[in-house]
């Protein structure tokens, strides 16, 4: 039972979806084992809680398709 996890902002269900999908199908090809063997899990955080350089993104110009918070 391969794991994929990913950590991100809030994002759409059809990003959401995307994700599960590109991610499973690279993984797929990749270590020859079939799709459905894949678990991927998205996990998102509202901006204040993810910070870099010491600075939440919440207090930080953020790039185009970042979500508004």
């Amino acid at each position: 039972m391969p794991v994929i996890t990913i950590d991100l902002w809030k994002v759409s269900p059809e990003v959401k979806a995307e994700l599960i999908g590109s991610l499973t199908k690279t993984a797929s090809e990749i270590t020859k084992l079939p799709p459905p063997a894949f678990f991927v899990y998205v996990r998102e955080y509202p901006l204040d809680a993810i910070g870099t350089g010491g600075i939440p993104l919440a207090q930080q110009k953020l790039p185009p398709g970042a979500p508004p918070e």
